[in-house]
């Protein structure tokens, strides 16, 4: 159980980007798909499902986009000076982002996935907790 307190500051990796987590995230999980992994550099990346009045970020950002399997546009924002990504959204569904919090937030203790996505591309020496919600794609 976290013991995390809100709100929860942090910053990029330059510190040129920085952001307040006000509240709970509405979900964490772990996604496991090739593009996540490149993204991450790593076997999977964290996103928190945050609600945009529940996180502040300042700084300038630049963006790229991309079409998701499911044909919605994902619009990735990032630091122009480090490249750090600090959240993706779908334009049709701004009220809600996808915060890459990774290990940029002082406190990462409440960064625990309780679902797992695109576990068909994971890599064999992942193993994920029983008991913890899983899917072969994206929900």
């Amino acid at each position: 159980m976290s013991t995390t307190s809100y709100p929860v500051k942090g910053q990029c990796q330059c510190g040129s980007v920085s952001f307040v987590l006000k509240a709970v995230p509405k979900m964490v999980i772990a996604c496991h798909c090739k593009k996540c992994q490149k993204l991450s550099t790593s076997a999977f990346s964290i996103t928190c499902i945050v609600p945009t009045e529940n996180i502040e970020i300042q700084g300038e950002l630049k963006e790229t986009r991309r079409v998701a399997d499911s044909g919605n546009v994902n619009l990735g924002k990032f630091c122009p000076n480090c490249g750090n990504r600090i959240y993706q959204v779908n334009p049709a569904a701004p009220e809600m982002i996808k915060f890459k919090a990774g290990g940029c937030l002082d406190d990462t203790s409440m960064l625990v996935p309780t679902t797992h996505v695109w576990t068909s591309e994971k890599q064999s020496w992942v193993v994920i907790p029983d008991g913890v919600q899983q899917f072969e794609k994206q929900r």
